[in-house]
């Protein structure tokens, strides 16, 4: 089916490609239009904004986790009720895993899917050389469709005017508009990136006049126009069926320390039957009755007097573990279930204790990017021997006697293999720092249903 949907691909990391998405989805939302917000890779933050100016959840496209018919199959379906879709890429255009442009880069998934690609430059402090950085992107890929450019932190007119004249007489390809600076919208960041939208709330006035800006300085029709496309079919894989999943209850904690969760993972267990109760390991003080519990990352280490202090939920949570509920963490679950959590300064909080390790917070990052676990014994997702792909972005470490579950491994740049444990657990538990994506095989699920129905 034919479409109407733009990938937002940028020069380099900074160039304002987040701001830029938010503008046009508010902008386009504000025209009475139904916007579906995509994210390139498995950024978590970037989508919470996504979903903060749009009002509808924003699902992360990734290419390292998910096979092609998947990755289709997934745009394809969250595209049908939508007027105008919005990817939003990373990093740059071509940067993708190592130094292969074509590997789980913004530009490879553009071509993936069929969909054209608006390039987003920064303005500042150059003119006519913007146009050889345009054609520089233009040539080094040719089947990608870079259909328009768009100049971010543009000074005035007369700036705007002398960049756009250099790249359409060069380039051969329209320019619809740019961003003056706007160091009032400047995003709050900390130690892993952007911070969260649900603790930053702005007012709908602010969406709005962000909204008013791009709609001033962008030719959305014209955008419009260019982003038709009829992406290529895909098929999804077919979930785990049994009548019995239908009685499980699945409790999710959900607050400002714990919600880095793909929509799409949700959906999955509410597909196979699966009843979702959300609850805050900040403010409850009882677990929802349930057979499973979903404990995603998050900020654990930035609420970590709050989560000790929550000495009810830290027990609830404990019990639930020692009577055979399948508890599923991933980061900052993981954190959140071990013995305690040091911060930077050396002060400890005590955490739930299902198992035996303790976080300590970093300077740097510890782990970054993409990674696969080879299961080195059966657990709540994998049997012994088979692998799960993922992603690590972490500034704690864990340090445990508890027995690895995984060996994890990634291949460096220069061709090389990293190689560490982790992934930590008993029969009914599995903690680890991998973010998974369960569209890459939803079969993995069966286990931890299963385990879920030994409660019923």
């Amino acid at each position: 089916m034919r479409m109407k949907a733009i990938l937002v691909g940028g020069a380099q990391s900074g160039t304002g490609k987040t701001l830029l998405t938010l503008g046009l989805l508010r902008a386009l939302a504000l025209r009475g239009m139904r916007v579906q917000p995509f994210k390139c890779g498995p950024d978590y933050i970037d989508t919470g904004w996504h979903r903060a100016v749009s009002g509808i959840a924003s699902h992360n496209l990734d290419a390292y986790m998910l096979g092609p018919d998947t990755l289709s199959g997934l745009f394809t379906r969250h595209m049908r009720a939508a007027d105008v879709g919005v990817i939003e890429g990373v990093m740059g255009l071509y940067d993708g895993l190592g130094s292969d442009g074509g590997e789980c880069s913004s530009a490879s998934l553009a071509k993936q899917l069929g969909v054209p690609v608006v390039l987003i430059i920064d303005g500042k402090a150059v003119s006519t050389s913007a146009a050889a950085t345009v054609l520089g992107f233009q040539l080094f890929d040719p089947a990608v469709n870079i259909v328009a450019i768009i100049i971010n932190r543009v000074s005035s007119e007369n700036h705007f005017s002398l960049i756009k004249t250099a790249i359409t007489r060069y380039c051969d390809v329209p320019v619809l508009g740019y961003l003056p600076p706007l160091k009032d919208w400047e995003l709050p960041a900390r130690h892993l990136g952007l911070v969260p939208a649900r603790e930053n709330r702005r007012l709908e006035t602010q969406w709005d006049q962000l909204a008013a800006c791009v709609e001033q300085h962008i030719d959305i029709d014209r955008l419009l126009q260019l982003a038709d496309c009829l992406p290529m079919p895909g098929r999804l894989p077919a979930p785990p069926a049994a009548p019995r999943y239908h009685n499980l209850t699945l409790a999710l904690a959900e607050d400002e320390a714990f919600h880095f969760y793909y929509p799409d993972n949700l959906q999955l267990l509410r597909d196979v039957g699966v009843r979702i109760v959300p609850f805050s390991p900040l403010r409850d003080s009882e677990l929802p009755a349930c057979q499973m519990v979903y404990l995603g990352g998050g900020f654990p280490e930035i609420f970590a007097d709050r989560l000790a202090a929550n000495q009810a939920m830290r027990a609830a949570l404990l019990d639930a573990g020692r009577r055979g509920a399948a508890i599923y963490a991933e980061c900052g679950g993981l954190m959140y279930l071990g013995t305690s959590l040091e911060d930077r300064d050396g002060q400890s909080f005590p955490m739930v204790g299902l198992l035996r390790g303790v976080s300590r917070m970093s300077e740097g990052l510890k782990r970054f990017g993409y990674c696969e676990g080879l299961a080195l014994t059966d657990n709540l997702l994998t049997a012994r021997g088979e692998t799960l792909r993922g992603h690590e972005f972490h500034h704690s470490e864990f340090f445990t006697d508890e027995q690895p579950l995984f060996t994890l491994s990634k291949t460096t740049a220069g061709g090389g293999v990293k190689r560490w444990p982790g992934g930590y657990g008993a029969d009914n538990i599995l903690a680890s720092y991998l973010h998974v994506h369960f569209y890459q095989r939803p079969a993995l699920l069966r286990r931890w249903l299963d385990k879920g129905c030994a409660l019923l």
